[in-house]
């Protein structure tokens, strides 16, 4: 038993990992996991604070992936035209993923041009409409960002504790 969940850890991290960068698979969670599956084990032994700490950060960056792009478009003079815009581009690069001729690039594209296009839309002027979809593109890689340094970081535990 202990071997199968020493392997579904570190299958999990790796998923979190590839989940920090394509939309619609929570990485933080996945990686959170992981290291939950490793203490499990008999190859490590976290503390409760640092595994409830960890939970929460988890859950917290996994929130802030959902705003922080419509929350950046805003902060770059985005009114709510174009908030509403990145919102409907973080959805249809969710949903529209897999199929599409965007593809992963999708996950860029579809926020920045759903702000662009709500702007647009909601009368302002092309160079302000690209100011506020520069702040959805900002934010999504600031999510992405978060989430990328929370998986290596969870990687990093995992690795450790079972190889070093």
């Amino acid at each position: 038993m202990n071997t199968v969940l020493v392997i579904l850890a570190v299958v999990l991290v790796v998923v979190g990992l590839v989940g920090s960068v394509v939309p619609g698979l929570a990485g933080p969670p996945f990686s959170w996991a992981g290291l939950l599956l490793v203490h499990l084990s008999d190859a490590a032994q976290f503390s409760t604070p640092f595994l409830v700490a960890t939970a929460a950060v988890a859950v917290v960056i996994t929130i802030l992936d959902y705003i922080v792009p419509s929350w950046s478009t805003k902060r770059h003079g985005g009114s709510k035209a174009g908030v509403t815009g990145c919102n409907i581009g973080l959805i249809i690069s969710i949903v529209g993923l897999p199929i599409g001729p965007t593809g992963l690039l999708g996950v860029i594209v579809w926020p920045f041009v759903g702000a662009l296009v709500g702007e647009m839309l909601g009368g302002k002027q092309s160079r302000e409409a690209l100011r506020a979809a520069w702040g959805a593109f900002l934010g999504f890689l600031t999510g992405t960002g978060l989430k990328l340094a929370f998986g290596l970081v969870a990687a990093f535990f995992v690795v450790r504790e079972l190889f070093v």
